[in-house]
């Protein structure tokens, strides 16, 4: 797709899969302050009921997800500067913040997506985002 004169939009996609045991076990030895470092507020707000931790399972695969389509180098991207949002509607949304936010720009990342999955003993998710620098010399 065509975005402007000699710039191409280019999806970038990242997913990943998370055992909902790996982040009960790391809940169990760290307690909050493994919470506090990897979920923000609200997502800790929205994670609650007897899916608790299949729920944060999910977001957590979906933060690695967005390092995945961020192709951070040597910055540091704090958990916390990636944001996974319930919204009205039901589904997910991404938001970044701080040095993910200065990724994205950067990488002139734009329109993220999320799709979380989980089950008792799996998590998943898949974020897709827009590059919109991409000229027709890089796709070849």
């Amino acid at each position: 797709m065509t975005v402007g004169r000699g710039n191409v939009a280019t999806p970038r996609i990242g997913c990943d899969v998370v055992t909902v045991a790996d982040v009960a076990r790391s809940i169990d030895l760290f307690g909050d302050r493994y919470l506090r470092r990897i979920f923000t507020p609200h997502e800790l707000s929205v994670c609650t009921g007897a899916a608790r931790t299949q729920r944060l399972a999910a977001r957590f695969a979906a933060k690695e997800a967005v390092m995945k389509v961020l192709r951070p180098r040597d910055e540091a991207i704090p958990w916390r500067s990636i944001e996974i949002r319930r919204e009205p509607w039901g589904g997910c949304s991404v938001q970044l913040d701080g040095n993910a936010a200065a990724r994205a720009s950067d990488e002139q990342l734009t329109d993220f997506q999320v799709s979380l999955s989980h089950e008792p003993e799996y998590a998943l998710a898949t974020v897709a985002a827009t590059r919109t620098a991409v000229t027709e010399r890089e796709q070849a």
